[in-house]
């Protein structure tokens, strides 16, 4: 096509739809590849925004609604008044705070806090216990896995 994959926003707004345009149904394609990444984003957002609106029912006794009017208002305001400041450092904080952040969290999580802290956590709001494979795969696939992307990012500079 004649042009270089970007990463970020390059790739999925300029590189993706230009590849597109070349596949036959490329105008239905395109469609449910934006609606798929809308989505994608809505549920990040979703997850994101989970831990301060329940803290804010729990804390506040502040009713859903509410709590998530005031979360997505308070977060409205800041990305308008820190767009300026962080969108040429986003690529340093996908590329390392992301993966080291992951990585610090499960390791304080799996390893520091202790087994049995974890199954008791895990087990709330379950009806059966996580199998076997809960242990190794938390252990050791989960915190391998983000200590690999923390490396690989700084030795490529990133992944992506």
């Amino acid at each position: 096509m004649g042009l270089a994959n970007q990463g970020g926003p390059g790739l999925i707004f300029i590189f993706l739809p230009n590849l597109f345009q070349a596949m036959p149904g490329s105008n239905i394609l395109i469609i449910v590849f934006f609606v798929a990444v809308l989505f994608a984003g809505i549920s990040s957002m979703i997850n994101l925004f989970e831990a301060p609106i329940a803290a804010m029912e729990q804390q506040l006794g502040l009713s859903r609604r509410i709590s998530v009017s005031l979360i997505v208002a308070l977060a409205f305001l800041i990305v308008i008044c820190i767009r300026g400041i962080v969108a040429d450092r986003m690529d340093f904080v996908s590329i390392y705070i992301c993966p080291l952040g992951a990585g610090l969290a499960g390791i304080m999580f799996f390893w520091v806090y202790g087994w049995d802290f974890v199954q008791s956590e895990v087990r709330k709001g379950r009806r059966r216990e996580p199998g076997k494979w809960f242990c190794f795969m938390a252990r050791y696939v989960f915190c391998g896995l983000t200590l690999l992307v923390f490396i690989l990012g700084i030795v490529f500079g990133g992944i992506g």
